[in-house]
């Protein structure tokens, strides 16, 4: 039995990552390599990471750059970041691209700070699906005389406690992000 429940705290958990991925691809105004973890540059016909067509730099808060290992990528990179939703436009000097971060607008931060309740809906909702397949599949072990109906109360209230848990943290994570965006 423990051995299932642990396969449905995996399963929770995994959302909770999916999350924090995409919180990390959110900017709050300041130059983050991991707004480009879901950009893709077609790579001799293959989508390719950019971070494994080019290396990824800070030099400066607001500044992220872009340095090919193929000079041939410039234009391809360039065009990912255009048709993004970064709402960047990349300088590109023939040897690496630059992406400068304006400062946010308040409105921008509020929409941001939208989206990021909607993600963490999005993974409660997740993560409650879990606890009825979790919940649905003790049920059909007490009725397969697998598991006592005390076994079958304890496995409901402990498929509970771990979503309660995992929706505290999601709701820690959606927080934390808010605070983050909404600081100027």
């Amino acid at each position: 039995m423990q051995e299932k429940l642990k396969g449905y705290e995996d399963k929770m958990n995994k959302t909770l990552e999916v999350l924090k991925e995409d919180f990390a691809a959110i900017r709050a105004g300041r130059a983050n390599p991991h707004v480009l973890d879901k950009l893709k540059v077609d790579y001799y016909g293959t989508p390719t990471p950019i971070q494994q067509v080019g290396g990824i730099s800070v030099p400066e808060p607001r500044m992220l750059m872009i340095q090919p290992w193929d000079k041939s990528l410039l234009k391809a990179i360039e065009k990912a970041i255009l048709t993004s939703d970064l709402g960047i436009n990349p300088n590109n000097d023939g040897s690496v691209i630059r992406l400068i971060f304006p400062e946010m607008t308040e409105e921008r931060r509020k929409d941001l700070a939208k989206d990021i309740k909607k993600k963490g809906e999005a993974a409660k909702v997740a993560i409650r699906n879990v606890r009825r397949d979790a919940n649905d599949a003790f049920k059909k072990m007490e009725k397969a005389d697998e598991i006592s109906e005390d076994d079958l109360e304890e496995m409901i209230e402990k498929i509970q406690k771990l979503t309660d848990k995992m929706v505290e943290q999601v709701d820690k994570a959606v927080d934390a992000k808010t605070k983050e965006i909404l600081t100027v």
